[in-house]
This record gives C-alpha cells, sequence and structure tokens, in this order.
C-alpha cells in the first residue's frame, strides 16, 4: 500500500513537499513515480526515481522545479516542489513500478507500467 499526503493550498511561487510512504512492502524494491492530474485532463507523470541506481526523471514542465528523492529507511520517497505555478493544480499519486533501469528510462511517464497506485493528494496554487 502506498499513502500519498503532503499535499495543501499554497501561493504561486511557493513550496511544498510531498511525500509517498509505503507499507507491506519495501519501497526499494521498485521504481516510484508522481503523477498528477486535472479535473479534464489525462493524468500525467511528473517525476520519476530507479530503484537500482537512484536514476531521476521529470517531466519538461517541472525541470528546474521539482526534486524527487527517496529515503529506504523510512520507505518513503518525496517530491519537494518549489516555485509552484497556478499549472501545478492538480491531484498528486505516487505508483510503484517494477521496471528496470533500463526501460524505466523511456517508459517512466506512462501510468499503464505501475503496479501500485497510492491515493492522491491535492495540490492548489493560488492567489
Amino acid at each position: 500500500q502506498l499513502q500519498a499526503s503532503g499535499g495543501g493550498l499554497v501561493h504561486p511561487g511557493g513550496s511544498l513537499r510531498l511525500s509517498c510512504a509505503a507499507s507491506g512492502f519495501t519501497l526499494d524494491d521498485y521504481a516510484i513515480g508522481w503523477f498528477r492530474q486535472a479535473p479534464g485532463k489525462e493524468r500525467e507523470g511528473v517525476s520519476c526515481i530507479s530503484s537500482s541506481d537512484g536514476s531521476t526523471y521529470y517531466a519538461d514542465s517541472v525541470k528546474g522545479r521539482f526534486t524527487i528523492s527517496r529515503d529506504n529507511a523510512k520507505n518513503t520517497v518525496y517530491l519537494q516542489m518549489n516555485n509552484l505555478e497556478p499549472e501545478d493544480t492538480a491531484a498528486y499519486y505516487c505508483a510503484a513500478s517494477g521496471l528496470g533501469p533500463g526501460l524505466l528510462s523511456i517508459l517512466w511517464m506512462s501510468y499503464h507500467n505501475y503496479d501500485f497506485w497510492g491515493q492522491g493528494t491535492q495540490v492548489t496554487v493560488s492567489s
């Protein structure tokens, strides 16, 4: 089971840190991705961190603003979101994938490649 938390209401330019905690399995056995879905839009990949070498991947829209990291001791993956924009408003989901690093680099943005999903946490960026 995955549990996402940390969402909230923030002004443009503000920051939030999302957490994705796992229970019942070891998080570092999986690549962990963050996705988001705004009303009326498709779910889109935001970021991903591999299980093996810690490689990270980001959507172009968040590069330089978001940072994904993992704390295996806490069985948790984080998404630090800085300089938030109104366009970042969405429900954010974390998910676990068994893809290895080679395929992950190509396929991480497709939600079809993830096996377990947490519930969403809402992020609203508004003045």
